[in-house]
C-alpha cells in the first residue's frame, strides 16, 4: 500500500527550464461500514485504517470506550478500500438511532449555522474537566517539534499530522494523513486502542483548528489542543462549550484563545 508516487514534472526557474520528480501524497477512498452497512466514505492516505476508524467511531458517537468494537476489518483487494467495524449488541441497540442518520456529525453541512452545529455536537459531547494545566513553554516546544514527527509532509509537502502528548508531555502517538481530521482520527485511534484514550492530555495540530478537530479532541476528553495556525471562530464557540483550552503556537508565540486557565507556569499532571 503506497502513501507517495513519484511523477516527473518540468521545473521553470530563473528563466530556465528543466526536468524534475517530486513525490506526490496518496489520497483515496475508505469506505467505513458499521456492521456491514455503510456508513461514511472519507478521503484519507492509506495506512493506519484500524486506528482511523476506531479514532472515527469514538469521534462520532458511536462508541465510548474500545471494548465497545467487536472486531475491525480492513479489506484493500481490488482496491475496495472498505473498512468494517462491528459493535457490540449492547452498543449496537444504544446508538441505533445514530447509525441510520443520512450523514456524520463531523461532517460540515451546507444550510446549517454555527448555532446549529454547537447544538447538535452538544448532544455527543460531554464537558471536560479541569485536571491538567501546561506551560506556555512545554506547548511552544512540541510546536516547534512538530517537523520531527512529519516525515512524509517533508516528502511531499502536502500531509498534515496530529500529535498527542499525556500529562508529562510523552508523546503518545502521532499520524500523518493528507486530511488533518483524517490524522487526527488515527492518532487518537491508536492510543483508544492501545495504552488508553484517558491519557492524552493534549492534541498538537500542524493545521487550524476547525470545529471539527475540536470536536473529535473533546470526545476523546482531551483538554487541550493547539494548532500552528489560528482556529476559526466556530472551533472557539465550541471549544468555549465543553470547557477546552485552544491556542495558537508558532515560533515563540502562544495565542490562547479559549480556556486560558490551563496555561500556567509549570506543568502539573
Amino acid at each position: 500500500m503506497r502513501m507517495t508516487i513519484n511523477r516527473n514534472i518540468t521545473v521553470f526557474e530563473s528563466g530556465g527550464r528543466s526536468a524534475s520528480s517530486e513525490s506526490l501524497i496518496v489520497e483515496e477512498p475508505l469506505s467505513i461500514r458499521i456492521d456491514g452497512h455503510p456508513y461514511s466514505v472519507v478521503m484519507r492516505t492509506p495506512g493506519d485504517e484500524a486506528a482511523h476508524g476506531a479514532g472515527f467511531c469514538l469521534a462520532e458517537g458511536i462508541v465510548e470506550v474500545f471494548e465497545d468494537i467487536a472486531a475491525i476489518g480492513f479489506c484493500d483487494d481490488d482496491e475496495t478500500n472498505v473498512l468494517t467495524v462491528t459493535l457490540t449488541a449492547d452498543r449496537r441497540a444504544k446508538v441505533a438511532g445514530l447509525l441510520e442518520r443520512k450523514g456524520f456529525v463531523s461532517q460540515t453541512s451546507c444550510g446549517i449555522c454555527g448555532k446549529e452545529v454547537i447544538d447538535d455536537l452538544r448532544q455527543i459531547i460531554s464537558p471536560l474537566p479541569f485536571r491538567h494545566h501546561l506551560s506556555p513553554e512545554s506547548i511552544l516546544a512540541c510546536a516547534n517539534a512538530l517537523p520531527a514527527y512529519q516525515p512524509l509532509h517533508r516528502q511531499t509537502l502536502a500531509a498534515h499530522a496530529a500529535v498527542l502528548y499525556d500529562a508529562g508531555m510523552n508523546m503518545l502517538a502521532f499520524a500523518e494523513d493528507v486530511g488533518r481530521h483524517n490524522a487526527l482520527d488515527k492518532a487518537i485511534g491508536k492510543v483508544f486502542s492501545g495504552a488508553g484514550i484517558d491519557q492524552a492530555v493534549f492534541a498538537l495540530m500542524s493545521s487550524r483548528l476547525s470545529y471539527e478537530l475540536v470536536q473529535k479532541a473533546a470526545r476523546a476528553g482531551i483538554e487541550i489542543m493547539a494548532g500552528i495556525s489560528r482556529p476559526t471562530a466556530l472551533a472557539v464557540e465550541l471549544a468555549e462549550s465543553v470547557g477546552m483550552t485552544l491556542a495558537w503556537a508558532r515560533n515563540k508565540r502562544l495565542a490562547v484563545f479559549a480556556g486560558e486557565r490551563r496555561v500556567t507556569d509549570q506543568d502539573t499532571g
